[in-house]
């Protein structure tokens, strides 16, 4: 299953954590998890102030935090990530798990 974790500090996102893998399908096939990493790297490809957030990128695992506050386009950004996890979450339940940390 893929776990995604998140906290929110003033309506932006200050964390984010994707990790794990789907199991929907066999390693190279799975399509939830081409579509989370699809989603995922690449808005972070998008970020204009990457050196504002500490990254973390590996196989299977994506840590975003927030080192300073960026200017009204990288929030989007990262809302725009969440936003399309969650609607991949609603079509597969069984396979990603969306859960807000305060």
């Amino acid at each position: 299953m893929i776990r995604v974790v998140y906290t929110l500090s003033a309506d932006r996102i200050t964390y984010l954590k994707v990790e794990g893998h789907a199991d929907h399908g066999p390693y190279g096939h799975d399509l939830v998890c081409s579509a989370v990493s699809a989603l995922t790297v690449g808005g972070l490809n998008n970020l204009q102030q990457a050196n504002n957030y500490q990254l973390t990128v590996r196989e299977g695992y994506v840590e975003v935090i927030e080192k300073q506050t960026s200017g009204a386009h990288d929030p989007i950004v990262l809302e725009t990530i969440l936003t399309g996890l969650r609607s991949i979450a609603e079509s597969y339940p069984a396979h990603i798990e969306i859960e807000r940390k305060e």
